[in-house]
């Protein structure tokens, strides 16, 4: 796609995305779209809300999972980013949301990560990617699919927010050089139970995260520095680290607990209003 191009598909979707429409026709059934084509129209949407006042404070993670990586033909998961006005801190252990113009929302367990600093470099393991982390924390990312069906491929993902909505972060534990590595042990192997409305749906894990949430870090920081030789992980940023459990619908109304297990994280109450 030409430059004028990538700009007016960039219109459309933040435009899609403001007023809370649906896009009926998702990108990658354009002629010359592509994964590079949506980090293009990714960066543009970054450009226009740095524009209107806001400020990227981190980045989302998609796919984390090398099953899909084969299925969809990526060589590595994909990301967007995250805003001032989109991530959110729980008061204690417990938070309402309310968020405009929702189109179909689903709701994922996710670990979060606050960089001390910058994380570069290929092949990293996890004890480098906690090396580089100040703390990290349970958190719910809200996701927002504007395609119908919720149908679309990575490219539409990368070129739509990452479908970001929000991310609801909770109590945070430092990372000091002493607990990384117990973290090491117990980051792919602790688990996280999901209820809505008191009712349990489901368990997952931290191997679900690219075997580890660590891990995911790792490979994040690789991933955007080979595509983005100049801006790398940098240190403040918040990294959503991949979805613990499967997406579940949610919607205004709903509130959702995630307990931890075999981590020292509190529980999250998120109340959606």
């Amino acid at each position: 796609m030409l430059h004028d191009e990538v700009e007016t598909l960039a219109r459309e979707l933040q435009c899609a995305h403001q007023a809370g429409q649906m896009v009926t026709s998702p990108p990658s059934g354009r002629p010359g779209f592509d994964l590079d084509t949506a980090y293009e129209v990714e960066a543009t949407l970054k450009q226009f809300r740095e524009a209107g006042g806001h400020r990227a404070v981190g980045r989302k993670v998609g796919y984390a999972n090398k099953a899909m990586w084969r299925v969809l033909k990526l060589k590595t998961l994909v990301w967007a980013h995250m805003y001032d006005d989109t991530v959110h801190y729980s008061d204690g252990n417990s938070t309402t949301l309310s968020l405009e113009h929702p189109r179909s929302l689903k709701l994922e367990p996710e670990i979060v990560f606050g960089l001390e600093q910058p994380l570069t470099g290929q092949g990293l393991d996890a004890a480098a990617a906690l090396a580089a982390t100040d703390w990290l924390a349970i958190g719910f990312e809200i996701i927002d699919c504007p395609f119908p069906e919720w149908k679309f491929q990575p490219s539409d993902f990368v070129a739509s927010f990452g479908l970001h909505a929000a991310l609801v972060i909770g109590e945070k534990i430092q990372v000091r050089r002493e607990l990384i590595p117990t973290l090491i042990e117990e980051l792919p192997r602790f688990k996280v139970r999901m209820s809505k409305n008191g009712e349990f749906v489901e368990e997952g894990s931290g191997k679900n995260s690219l075997k580890s949430p660590a891990l995911c870090l790792a490979e994040l920081g690789a991933a955007i520095e080979r595509r983005f030789p100049s801006e790398p992980l940098a240190a403040a940023e918040i990294v959503s680290s991949g979805t613990l459990t499967a997406g579940h619908l949610t919607a205004r109304g709903d509130v959702w607990t995630v307990e931890v297990e075999g981590l020292s994280l509190p529980s999250l109450r998120l109340q959606l209003t």
